[in-house]
């Protein structure tokens, strides 16, 4: 069993209104330089370059 507790996901609803939610991108990667997300049924792989920027394909 994983008796470590996740951290909390930031929600549109814990936004004040008309703000977007910003999730640090190392709380995405966890210190990989790539992750898949999965979307509507999709894999997707968000990665970092050589000159720390974030692409994002499907």
């Amino acid at each position: 069993m994983n008796s470590q507790p996740k951290p909390p996901v930031p929600t549109l609803a814990s936004s004040p209104a008309g703000q977007r939610s910003r999730i640090p991108s190392h709380n995405l990667l966890q210190g990989a330089s790539s992750v898949e997300i999965e979307h509507a049924g999709q894999c997707y792989l968000l990665r970092v370059t050589r000159e720390n920027k974030l692409i994002l394909t499907k």
